[in-house]
């Protein structure tokens, strides 16, 4: 489904694939509207990232607020998607790009980010309730630095 199409429909409406995609490009990418958090994701949401646990919607949005001033022009392009059976997972493989600006706390240098990941969301009460993302940080840090 084209993304025009996706900002057409109420929220509710849109499939578990469908949310993914709609938080990918609005949230990730401009134009960052951290508000669709409140929307998207049950109350308790939560997403486990490399082993660590932040939960909460308002601890989500600060999370992801946090992380975008690290990143200019930010832009989260899903590569490959794909939702059980029963509707209540969908996978995601991601690249996200920008030009750092102080990511792990290294000096903003403007250098371009080509940061790649898998997440896996739990889908509940029609909303997106977990997600549990790897990516590719170590990689990015070591380009960062040398």
């Amino acid at each position: 489904m084209k993304i025009n199409a996706l900002a057409q429909q109420p929220i509710s409406d849109l499939s578990p694939v469908d949310k993914v995609l709609y938080f990918w490009n609005n949230v990730w990418s401009a134009p960052y509207n951290l508000d669709l958090i409140d929307e998207l994701m049950v109350e308790d949401f939560m997403i486990t990232t490399a082993g660590a646990e932040i939960k909460g919607r308002e601890n989500f949005k600060q999370w992801v607020a946090a992380f975008l001033k690290t990143i200019n022009e930010a832009n989260l392009e899903n590569l490959d998607i794909f939702e059980s059976k029963d509707g209540t997972r969908v996978v995601s493989r991601w690249k996200f790009t920008g030009f750092h600006n102080g990511m792990f706390g290294l000096e903003p240098n403007n250098r371009p980010i080509n940061l790649t990941g898998i997440a896996i969301w739990e889908i509940r009460d029609n909303k997106l309730a977990h997600n549990r993302v790897e990516r590719s940080s170590w990689e990015v840090f070591q380009q960062l630095t040398q």
